[in-house]
């Protein structure tokens, strides 16, 4: 009994690589990469421009003036949101209110700008209230008030709204 052995043949591939092949599979793979890159990039943009000021260089020539009159008043500010009223409290080095001011705030997302609004605030008890309809979430306040003078003060806030029920 004789045993031939007959050496094995490899099935070639139906579709062999080519350099076609991997060249159009590499601008794919990158072409994915780029495409998921600008979906990211648009929709961040889109959402929050990220500006705060115009011209940064500009806005931080004033900056230590500011803080400068900011501090020698002596005022501090404090924001609370309930049953569809902004409330503002400012009270002087000596923990009285400061009444007479002209207060004005801007309310928004600390995300975005889309949603933001300004009041002006009306003087009532030893504060400042303004009517306000909030949704659920976190809410940034900028206050501005204006005094005899032309006395000046800035201050910021963040409030939690809980969701209604």
């Amino acid at each position: 009994m004789t045993l031939h052995v007959q050496p094995r043949r490899h099935a070639s591939p139906v579709h062999p690589i080519t350099g076609r092949k991997v060249l159009l599979t590499m601008v794919a793979g990158f072409g994915i990469v780029i495409a998921a890159n600008l979906t990211m990039l648009f929709a961040a943009t889109g959402t929050f421009p990220g500006l705060v000021v115009g011209n940064s260089y500009v806005a931080s020539q004033d900056w230590n003036r500011r803080v400068a009159a900011q501090r020698a008043l002596g005022w501090r500010a404090a924001a609370e949101y309930a049953g569809g009223r902004l409330t503002v409290r400012i009270a002087g080095r000596d923990d009285a209110p400061v009444g007479g001011l002209a207060v004005s705030a801007t309310v928004g997302r600390p995300a975005t700008t889309r949603e933001d609004i300004t009041l002006d605030l009306a003087g009532e008890g030893g504060a400042y209230v303004a009517p306000l309809e909030l949704g659920p979430g976190r809410w940034r306040i900028a206050l501005a008030a204006t005094g005899a003078g032309g006395v000046s003060f800035e201050a910021g806030a963040e409030i939690t709204v809980g969701k209604s029920r």
